[in-house]
């Protein structure tokens, strides 16, 4: 097992910090544009549930929440692998020493639940072809960013984010993985109305989690007994996921995610933003918002009532 995770440590050196590539003009990690041909051409399957997200949006949350809904309510069940085992990651393309998600995702039993964040124009055709359930998550621009921010200190197969400022100006130029947040963000909100999208919002699910994940039901076709809602409530809330170790990525090596750095779920909190962006940050990124999302219905909440 020792020599297995040595192995692993040299093959990850590889692609430790790898550069973003451009694929039909979105920037992309390194090894995922390098496999683009494998993931573009990914099979779904009719009773695929994706998932799909901006990083850092909410993502793990809503895998979690969709397991439970999935196993009945029964944490027990959903503590039977680490969420990145649970769930594929087809956008994840490691070191040749482990599975790559697409590799993982074509093993595993029907009925699937996949997870991406590619933007919605990069998304494999053959998700659209068999009518695949998709979910949605997104997250107002502030609180995305920041989040982004300490993902990209930890995450040893992210660029390196330079200090926030840096990183706020590519944020603002789509120039971070997986691209443009306003893109992303508005791209899979206008797909909703042609295809079988929930699109959710964090600062919902933060305001009334019991509300959001009744949605989730309905969506999936699942009734969900009183009980269950409340055990799915519970076993989600962001302190509880903290200290899962089957969510919280703790069962990854440090030289993959160094919680050290920052921890994988930091704050799960909308607002943390006023923490990081000067006035001057909040009011471009507002200006920003009000640009590249006129007219399409679509508006955020950066804070919530008390």
């Amino acid at each position: 097992m020792d020599n297995e995770l040595e192995l692993f440590e040299k093959d990850f050196a590889s692609i430790k910090r790898m550069a973003l590539a451009e694929v039909e003009g979105i920037p992309l990690t390194g090894d995922v544009a390098k496999n683009w041909n494998s993931l573009w051409g990914f099979k779904a399957r009719p009773d695929d549930l994706l998932i799909s997200t901006y990083p850092k949006a909410g993502t793990t949350w809503i895998q979690e929440i969709v397991d439970m809904i999935q196993h009945g309510g029964n944490s027990q069940k959903c503590a039977r692998a680490p969420i990145y085992d649970r769930i594929p990651f087809i956008d994840l393309f490691p070191p040749k020493s482990l599975t790559s998600g697409v590799e993982m995702a074509e093993t595993m039993p029907s009925p699937r639940t996949i997870k991406t964040h590619l933007p919605v124009q990069l998304l494999p055709p053959s998700f659209w072809e068999q009518n695949c359930k998709i979910i949605y998550v997104a997250r107002n621009a502030k609180d995305n960013a920041v989040s982004y921010f300490h993902f990209h200190r930890m995450n040893q197969g992210l660029p390196e984010p330079g200090t926030w400022d840096q990183f706020f100006e590519n944020f603002l130029a789509g120039k971070v993985a997986w691209g443009s947040w306003f893109d992303h963000v508005r791209g899979w909100w206008e797909a909703k109305d042609r295809h079988p999208i929930l699109y959710l919002f964090y600062e919902d699910m933060k305001e009334d989690p019991a509300r959001e994940i009744s949605k989730v039901a309905q969506f999936l076709g699942i009734q969900l007994a009183d009980t269950v809602l409340n055990q799915t409530v519970q076993h989600t809330l962001f302190e509880n996921m903290k200290t899962n170790s089957m969510a919280n990525y703790s069962t990854l090596p440090a030289f993959i995610m160094d919680q050290a750095v920052s921890p994988f779920m930091r704050k799960g909190a909308v607002g943390d933003w006023k923490e990081h962006l000067t006035v001057a940050q909040s009011e471009r990124l507002d200006d920003l918002c009000m640009q590249k999302l006129q007219g399409s219905g679509l508006t955020f909440r950066t804070q919530l009532e008390a």
